[in-house]
């Protein structure tokens, strides 16, 4: 059973700017805060934001990350969106969605809190 599928990445180019969306499942949503994360290629998974269950609450990573990327959630469509704004080239990566344990103002603290990753998503920013 599928618990979280992304999907909106596509080639862009720098300075443009990309919605992604996070369709979960009901339980999740109601149960974890939940958060984005990404992947270069060769490098580790990286934390980028996360949005508690109200939707009020929202962290970002330290970093270029900050005044670019917004996070929300409609509940309605059990579903969680990143806006990514002023896209740069190292934005390149595979971005994921997944519940975490804790959001809160340390992104090294937002675990996967079931250890499920679905297929992410490509965002490839270039001229």
């Amino acid at each position: 059973q599928v618990q979280v599928a992304e999907s909106g990445g596509d080639l862009v180019q720098p300075g443009e700017s990309l919605r992604l969306s996070c369709t979960a499942s009901r339980n999740i949503l109601d149960t974890y805060p939940m958060a984005w994360f990404r992947q270069a290629p060769g490098q580790e998974r990286e934390a980028v934001a996360c949005i508690r269950r109200s939707g009020v609450t929202v962290r970002y990573a330290d970093g270029s990350v900050h005044g670019r990327f917004s996070i929300s959630r409609d509940n309605a469509k059990n579903t969680i969106y990143l806006q990514i704004n002023s896209l740069k080239p190292e934005d390149t990566a595979t971005y994921y969605c997944a519940p975490v344990v804790v959001c809160n103002d340390y992104s090294s603290d937002w675990k996967n809190a079931n250890g499920y990753w679905g297929q992410g998503t490509q965002v490839t920013v270039s001229s």
